[in-house]
């Protein structure tokens, strides 16, 4: 019969193993150098906490070889390290979570589900209908979610401020007169010689 459980008759699963003790003079074994060896890197505290691919100081593998191109700098946001994200969220959920003349905000989009927290931006999507009219709150709309949202007679109001359409590049195309002067050119060598001399009388 197996012996009643009690709190003295406990005991782990798996037998406890004592930590290891070093330093503790010659005769316990790891004494001395306390199993490190003399001198070198390795016999210094924190010499086991280095990072992956540390190769002693010298330049790591991943550092030599050649960098391929791309968009890896900040003037290429949001693409590569610098890339920004935002949660979606669609028209279709809003006409299912919110009633009419409802106020949508990030605290409401919480408290609905829609989102997990407000640490990140959140865009309004186009996908679904919205037949409420709604007063939705966040960081940016798509084009098709904001004329949906407007035309259900809701408003639209961005957190960080409306973004600011960017002006085209101007080209540099080259003037009108330039380009008369470039075609009466092209005329006049297309004419054949002697087309514009008058027909002689004989």
């Amino acid at each position: 019969m197996a012996e009643e459980l009690n709190l003295h008759s406990l005991s782990p699963a798996q037998p406890r193993k004592d930590r290891k003790r070093v330093g503790r003079g010659m005769g316990s074994g790891k004494g001395r150098y306390s199993g490190r060896g003399i001198k070198g890197q390795k016999s210094r505290s924190g010499s086991h906490k280095m990072p992956a691919g540390f190769e002693g100081g010298q330049m790591p593998l991943d550092m030599r070889l050649p960098k391929l191109r791309g968009n890896t700098s900040a003037d290429a946001m949001p693409i590569g390290p610098f890339r920004t994200s935002t949660q979606p969220v669609n028209l279709r959920d809003l006409e299912a979570r919110f009633d009419a003349g409802a106020e949508v905000t990030p605290d409401t989009l919480v408290t609905a589900r829609l989102i997990k927290n407000t640490k990140i931006d959140i865009k309004i999507l186009g996908s679904g209908e919205l037949t409420k009219s709604l007063s939705v709150s966040a960081h940016g709309f798509s084009k098709t979610a904001r004329e949906k949202i407007e035309a259900a007679g809701g408003t639209v109001s961005w957190l960080r401020g409306e973004p600011v359409e960017k002006k085209p590049k101007r080209s540099k195309a080259k003037s009108p007169v330039a380009n008369e002067e470039v075609e009466a050119e092209l005329a006049e060598e297309a004419t054949p010689d002697g087309a514009d001399a008058a027909p002689s009388e004989d």
